[in-house]
């Protein structure tokens, strides 16, 4: 069958690669290390990002539903697939049985493809919020519908390689294989890319009024400041994942590269970055926006070098801009 090696997380690391590129333990203990670094930040910045929306009323917004969605997508995504992703490309033999080969090719992917689609969710919500502002906003009731409406979409996608996942045993070695084709980069991200370059253009792009008020001018720098804030994510993201893709997409065309005595440790580079992109949102979040910062101050209050000031209280318990001003004033503000 044709193998599609474009998007999965467990790849075939071939036969040639497992036996000729053994590693020195100090270089899989370095590698260890990178990887280790990526699952602790990943799993405990995501989950405080849950933390701040879910315990704080103030923000359980229409789009921080859609940011809680993608940190969960990424803690998922960092829990189950990032140290076994590790453990395989580096020793080439995969020592977790048939089942949670098929598990492991069912749930982190799905958490993938439920995090680009977050992404996307997100940027037509501030499309509809900017560019469409007197339609009526999304219901918390309709907002859990499209979330649960892109975890069926992802296990619809995922599915396959659960199905068509089989481990193959050689002498010594035992090999997770997976075959499917599956769209999961390129389309999400240009309807990211049209969607902000539209929403870009608009507050960016056009004239302020000269006798507009001052709550319209602060209302237009929040919103450019949470757009370029989500820009960030997403471009973050697709730099994250796009030497994934080419590595998969290049050793396809020619392989002979994976004969190469350095393809092992270009492998285990591009891995990381991907799996690096579940840990940057709350690092975004938390240097980009005041209230994610106030939220992560409060968790970490009890370091001696955090200091939570009275505003960073009141960024997480009261609302700071005029809701008369604009329909979605409070909710876009909020994230």
């Amino acid at each position: 069958k044709h193998q599609d090696h474009s998007l999965l997380p467990i790849r075939v690391i071939s036969e040639v690669l497992a036996n000729q590129f053994a590693q020195p333990a100090w270089r899989i203990a370095l590698w260890s290390v990178a990887y280790v670094t990526v699952l602790a930040v990943a799993v405990f910045g995501n989950l405080i990002v849950i933390w701040i929306i879910l315990a704080h009323k103030r923000m359980r917004t229409v789009t921080n539903y859609f940011v809680l969605n993608l940190a969960f997508s990424d803690f998922s995504m960092a829990a189950f697939n990032t140290l076994i992703n590790f453990i395989y490309a580096a020793h080439g033999d995969w020592y977790f049985g048939d089942v949670y080969c098929r598990f492991h090719n069912f749930f982190p992917v799905t958490a993938v493809f439920a995090s680009i689609y977050s992404m996307a969710a997100i940027a037509l919500d501030r499309y509809m919020a900017i560019i469409h502002p007197l339609k009526p906003r999304l219901s918390a009731k309709v907002t859990l519908g499209v979330i649960f409406c892109i975890w069926t979409l992802a296990v619809a996608l995922a599915f396959p390689l659960c199905y068509f996942s089989t481990t193959r045993t050689l002498p010594g070695r035992t090999f997770c294989h997976t075959h499917v084709t599956v769209l999961v980069y390129v389309l999400p991200l240009a309807v990211m890319g049209i969607t902000y370059t539209v929403i870009g253009v608009s507050l960016w792009g056009s004239e302020i009024p000269g006798d507009s008020s001052e709550n319209y001018h602060a209302q237009l720098r929040a919103k450019r400041k949470v757009v370029k804030m989500m820009i960030i994510v997403v471009v973050t993201f697709a730099l994250c994942w796009l030497p994934y893709h080419l590595y998969f997409i290049a050793t396809g065309l020619d392989k002979r590269l994976i004969k190469w005595k350095y393809i092992q440790q270009i492998y285990l580079s591009v891995l990381w970055l991907a799996m690096s992109s579940t840990m940057y949102n709350p690092i975004i979040y938390c240097c980009l926006n005041s209230r994610f910062r106030a939220g992560f101050k409060q968790v970490f209050r009890c370091c001696p070098f955090i200091r939570m000031s009275s505003y960073d209280e009141l960024e997480l318990q009261t609302k700071i801009f005029l809701r008369w001003f604009h329909r979605d004033d409070s909710e876009f503000t909020v994230l």
